[in-house]
């Protein structure tokens, strides 16, 4: 059995074995890419003139328990805060993937929105699925991914290869 012929059959195998895995990165890597630019998948940054922190905690609670759809009644409820001074605010992302963009000067609201960005970068990295997933299938996929792209190579670069060595081995012709 050859190795160009062990190559092909890897190649081929290993498309169809990673096809979903490979199809859940790529369409999650997508959106990824333009997460900055498509507020449906993470909502528009707000600015203010206020870069300098002013706001108590218990103003960003009170302000995140007063947004229902927010869910939110305790500092449980709260995944995160991601202060941002160079645009004056700071967001308030809540488990349940709401974020509540607040000025960093006074705590008012100024935007609430459903995040999406969270759950599609844990769709891409395959943490959505569990770590048993992330371990056992898409770091596996990602390294029959990597042998996908040697094996496409050489088989791009075999027929290149054989005409060069069937040119070193012609007798010139005769004159």
């Amino acid at each position: 059995m050859s190795f160009a012929f062990l190559t092909r059959r890897l190649h081929r195998w290993g498309a169809i074995a990673i096809g979903l895995p490979l199809l859940c990165v790529i369409g999650s890597g997508l959106l990824l890419q333009v997460k900055k630019q498509v507020p449906w998948v993470q909502p528009t940054e707000m600015r203010t003139d206020g870069p300098a922190p002013g706001v108590a905690w218990g103003v960003i609670l009170a302000a995140a328990q007063g947004i229902p759809e927010a869910g939110v009644r305790s500092w449980e409820d709260i995944d995160r805060v991601d202060v941002r001074p160079g645009k004056g605010i700071l967001k308030v992302i809540t488990t349940s993937r709401w974020e509540l963009q607040m000025g960093l000067a006074d705590g008012r609201v100024l935007q609430v929105a459903y995040r999406r960005s969270d759950l599609i970068e844990s769709l891409h990295d395959g943490s959505f699925f569990g770590d048993a997933a992330k371990l056992w299938i898409f770091l596996p996929s990602g390294l029959v991914l990597f042998a996908l792209w040697a094996t496409g190579l050489y088989l791009w670069l075999l027929p290149w290869l054989t005409k060069r060595k069937r040119a070193r081995g012609a007798v010139p012709a005769p004159r």
